[in-house]
């Protein structure tokens, strides 16, 4: 189960490492600095700091990104209530007639 915290995930500076879900946070940063050749060749997704991707492969990782779609269902969800919260929010208040005749 992707959302399992005890999960084995596998370290993107080292191969043999394999971390709990919920550590490896702090696993990466550690690794970071324990690899900098390999953190130079690295890239960071824009929709999850977890996936640290080879440059060359980052383009085809976004557009391919399972947290990509989470994000973009957020926005529409968002952009769905302010529509909605635009609609429930338009004055039904309406000017009383008015009996003056400016012209006269």
């Amino acid at each position: 189960d992707i959302l399992d915290p005890e999960r084995l995930v596998q370290c993107p500076y080292d191969k043999h490492h394999r971390i709990r879900a919920r550590r490896f946070p702090y696993h990466l940063v550690k690794c970071r600095k324990s690899y900098p050749q390999v953190a130079k060749e690295l890239s960071t997704c824009p929709f999850n700091a977890r996936h640290l991707i080879p440059q060359a492969d980052l383009r085809d990782h976004i557009s391919n990104c399972n947290d990509k779609r989470f994000i973009e269902e957020e926005i529409a969800s968002e952009a769905s209530d302010f529509q909605r919260r635009q609609m429930n929010s338009m004055s039904t208040w309406q000017a009383p007639p008015c009996d003056e005749d400016w012209d006269t």
